[in-house]
């Protein structure tokens, strides 16, 4: 039975705990609706991706996407050395200077109530914050809560790893010195994205030690071909199917491979995943099972979007799935169902890799759609050889692949790599999603002479 509100209790439709990118679009949603909410958030409003993440890493990315860019086309100077100390500048601009005044004036402006504070379940619709000086504060939701904590990085059990005090993503998006000699653990997305902005702005010893057989493995084989051939051009050290045995630090970082071999670097940024920050949130278990309107099963007040429930720890994909879930919580309020479930997280969601150079993807790999029982038909294309690509600059290289559903005719997955391919990314998202027919498609005319051309390509080398 629930607690009826006290005197020491204040009560809003809706509580969210979290003031991440999916925490807002659930307090701007359910508002909208005509439900008062209350925003818990125990650092800065802005979340992981605003001060840490997709914001800081893109600043400290985009000098070196320039001077790549640059020195591909003829008649212009090489770039020189980047002006660090100016790159960093613009990265705290970006950032706000890690002062989130302006993202709080957001909430309360919805309007929406703001409070600072570790929120933690105590009972059904209820949450206890322990303020930044110990104070608490009882808050009760009429109707939901909603859980938006977002996720944390993984520190693998290596031995003497933890000890060695290694960097995390937040290290590298903060950083105010570059380190000459960078070692990097891992081959994902941040692993790659840092490696190479880092490099670019000072790390000349940089290696990366990764596990698998390739970069990016999420992602087709190609792309990951691609970006560690790049990498290796710039003089990053890339190896492949390396695991680190131990790791010490007396000053520099000293590595330990499993092939018996060492190496030193000055810091140690270890990029190996994250998992859903379900820590000390009062919950029975800390995994998280939700439905399609994010309500976590088996309750029917408790909600949980964004990374914190595992589904797709992409920051775009948190704010679609908070936009399903407050409506969902404003007709459940209304006593009508939802209108709207998130669908788009199972059909491969859009994520792009701001390398140079740039990998993007939305849908299913080809092995990922033959893995679920498609009959399936891929095709490629070399992206340097359309005519929009080639007058971007020399050497430009590129490749992309489809993947057809054969039985439909109807797109599965696409995947882009080449520079500054990002742009392509959303026409293949609403095709994929739209389960676009290529008779259709063959109709939705490509501009002369653009890279959207590719979809020209590819449909003929479909047979269209």
């Amino acid at each position: 039975m629930d607690e009826q509100p006290d005197e020491q209790t204040d009560v809003a439709d809706v509580i969210v705990i979290g003031a991440g990118p999916a925490g807002e679009n659930v307090a701007g949603r359910v508002v909208r609706g005509g439900l008062t909410c209350a925003v818990v958030e125990t650092h800065l409003a802005g979340g992981e991706c605003s001060y840490y993440a997709c914001i800081p890493s893109k600043a400290l990315l985009r000098p070196m996407e320039l001077a790549a860019e640059v020195g591909r086309v003829p008649g212009l100077r090489p770039a020189g050395p980047a002006d660090v100390e100016a790159v960093l500048k613009r990265r705290d601009e970006a950032v706000s200077d890690y002062d989130d005044h302006g993202q709080v004036g957001w909430i309360e402006d919805l309007p929406a109530r703001f409070v600072r504070g570790r929120g933690r379940l105590a009972g059904p619709r209820l949450v206890e914050v322990t303020g930044p000086g110990g104070g608490r504060t009882r808050l009760r939701a009429r109707h939901a809560v909603v859980l938006a904590t977002g996720s944390v990085p993984v520190v693998p059990p290596i031995p003497g790893l933890a000890e060695a005090r290694p960097w995390g993503s937040r290290d590298a998006t903060e950083v105010r010195r570059v380190p000459e000699r960078l070692a990097v653990l891992g081959g994902g997305v941040v692993a790659c994205e840092m490696a190479q902005a880092l490099h670019f702005l000072g790390a000349r010893e940089t290696t990366m030690l990764v596990r698998g057989s390739g970069l990016l493995p999420r992602m087709e084989p190609f792309a990951g071909e691609m970006l560690a051939g790049s990498m290796r051009e710039r003089g990053i050290d890339v190896r492949l199917g390396t695991q680190v045995a131990e790791v010490r630090r007396d000053g520099a970082v000293t590595l330990r491979l499993d092939d018996g071999s060492t190496l030193e670097a000055d810091e140690l940024l270890v990029a190996t995943g994250r998992r859903p920050a379900t820590d000390d949130l009062g919950l029975e278990e800390n995994r998280l099972e939700v439905d399609d309107s994010l309500l976590v099963r088996g309750s029917d007040w408790l909600y949980a979007v964004g990374d914190v429930n595992g589904r797709n720890l992409l920051t775009h994909m948190g704010k679609y799935q908070a936009r399903i879930c407050g409506d969902a919580i404003v007709a459940r309020a209304r006593g009508e169902s939802p209108k709207a479930l998130a669908t788009a997280d199972g059909r491969g969601a859009p994520q792009v890799v701001f390398t140079d150079p740039q990998v993007c993807a939305v849908g299913l790999t080809e092995e990922a759609a033959r893995a679920k029982g498609f009959t399936v038909r891929a095709v490629e294309y070399d992206l340097g050889r359309v005519s929009g690509a080639y007058l971007l600059g020399e050497g430009y290289a590129g490749r992309a692949k489809a993947v057809v559903d054969e039985r439909r005719r109807v797109l599965l997955g696409v995947t882009f790599a080449g520079p500054g391919v990002a742009e392509l990314l959303h026409a293949a998202t609403v095709a994929v999603t739209a389960e676009t027919s290529l008779d259709t498609l063959w109709h939705a005319v490509p501009a002369f002479p653009s890279v959207s051309e590719i979809w020209l390509r590819l449909l003929e080398e479909y047979g269209l």
